[in-house]
């Protein structure tokens, strides 16, 4: 199985990284400068699940090749920019994004082989071609309402287990989507609200209050689509988590940088209106977010 991973960040270095490292062949589509160093230096992983590597993958800044799968792992607003850098048809599409609206983007130019998919884990580019994932979990899951797509999804579960990535085929793209969706709202909102790892939030009476109200909130909005999700399972998944596990929202706030703030929580809020739901906790969370960004 030939493997192209577009954007090598904090997700999609640490997906490269691993594939290579497993022997699959694996082929870095990214900015020139990008391409530059990983030619030169490697890609360079700190993973506190895969250890110290340094693996050396093709790179380039355009892929013309019909891989047989594209992992899309940029941030959502460079994705139609980067998509730019792919000429080729990949058998199958997956993407490693937060939100929503990507789906459909990607379903536009790929058709059904762009699928749904999500990752759980915490992990950052430090400089180009440096990745430190930091977090004890890791967990992918695909998943697609269309049938065509779904023995290649199969496959490349396989490829991923191999390569020490744990996933799992979801049973709907609604409930893979919003079950990753409504707990990154949650802990990304908090977290960047208070400044504050996910432990010391939970530890704050208010903190942890409003916590468990974007929980509900999002829930609310995803059962509406028909993701049938419980929040008490992300309740419990919460209070399991990690105390130090923060979120790439709030180091992007306190580090002065575009944040996708309006991909996470803006699209609860916006799908949540779309069904007349209201959404008063994670919008006072955006706002907040909002007033600490101006300040930075």
């Amino acid at each position: 199985m030939r493997v192209a991973v577009l954007g090598p960040g904090g997700v999609g270095g640490l997906v490269a990284a691993a594939l290579h490292r497993a022997g699959v062949p694996t082929t870095v589509v990214a900015r020139e400068e990008t391409v530059a160093v990983i030619a030169e230096r490697g890609l360079r992983l700190s993973s506190l699940r895969l250890g110290e590597l340094v693996v050396h993958p093709a790179a380039t800044s355009r892929l013309d090749d019909d891989v047989d799968v594209l992992v899309v792992a940029t941030r959502a607003r460079e994705l139609e920019a980067a998509l730019g850098r792919v000429s080729g048809a990949p058998g199958l599409v997956v993407p490693l994004l937060d939100g929503l609206d990507h789906v459909a983007l990607l379903r536009e130019r790929f058709g059904p082989r762009a699928v749904a998919a999500t990752i759980a884990v915490q992990s950052e580019r430090v400089t180009p071609g440096v990745i430190l994932q930091s977090s004890p979990s890791l967990r992918v899951e695909l998943a697609s309402d269309h049938p065509s797509p779904r023995p290649r999804m199969a496959a490349f579960r396989d490829v991923l287990r191999t390569a020490e990535l744990p996933t799992r085929l979801g049973d709907t793209e609604a409930c893979v989507l919003w079950s990753r969706l409504v707990y990154a709202t949650a802990v990304a909102c908090t977290t960047a609200a208070y400044d504050r790892p996910i432990g010391a939030v939970r530890d704050h009476p208010r903190a942890r209050l409003e916590l468990e109200a974007a929980v509900d909130e999002g829930a609310a909005a995803a059962n509406a689509e028909g993701a049938q999700l419980d929040p008490d399972a992300i309740l419990r998944t919460l209070w399991q988590a990690d105390p130090a596990t923060s979120s790439t929202l709030a180091r992007d706030i306190a580090a002065g940088r575009d944040d996708e703030l309006e991909t996470i929580a803006g699209a609860v809020v916006r799908h949540a209106a779309a069904h007349d739901l209201a959404t008063p906790t994670i919008s006072d969370l955006i706002a907040r977010i909002r007033s600490r960004a101006l300040l930075a």
